[in-house]
């Protein structure tokens, strides 16, 4: 991020319970990560974009809901935020997804990327972040 000016403003968008929404989550976080001049690890901020929101729409979002998008600028990096209302706390698979099939890697891939992620509560629902460094 450019330090020359002021740390960027969080920004943030809802999308729909749909299938495009994945494509324009992740439109959004690049064009965000470019208007902040992130330009280290944007693809992996862009991945875990991708992987957060495909878990909100296939196992956190029931029907007529949707998801938040939120990207915070945080110490050295970005935070990534999805925020639905869904049931359960996502884990990493423990099985061997080396098999071949759909399915199960989304987290996988976002907890090898991010430096850091987590699950945190809200009413109702959860979010699930992660943070990935950029300096």
């Amino acid at each position: 991020m450019n330090e020359e000016t002021q740390p960027p403003s969080p920004r943030e968008r809802l999308y729909r319970r749909e299938r495009r929404s994945v494509p324009a989550a992740r439109a959004f976080a690049r064009e965000t990560l470019a208007e902040w001049g992130v330009h280290g690890r944007a693809d992996d901020v862009v991945l875990c974009v991708s992987e957060l929101a495909t878990n909100a729409l296939v196992h956190g979002v029931p029907p007529g809901r949707g998801f938040l998008l939120r990207l915070l600028p945080c110490g050295d990096g970005v935070r990534v935020e999805v925020h639905d209302s869904g049931d359960g706390v996502p884990a990493v698979p423990q099985t061997d997804v080396r098999e071949p099939g759909e399915g199960g890697r989304g987290l996988l891939l976002v907890s090898e990327l991010a430096d850091k992620w987590g699950v945190g509560e809200r009413d109702p629902g959860k979010v699930v972040w992660c943070e990935v460094g950029i300096a």
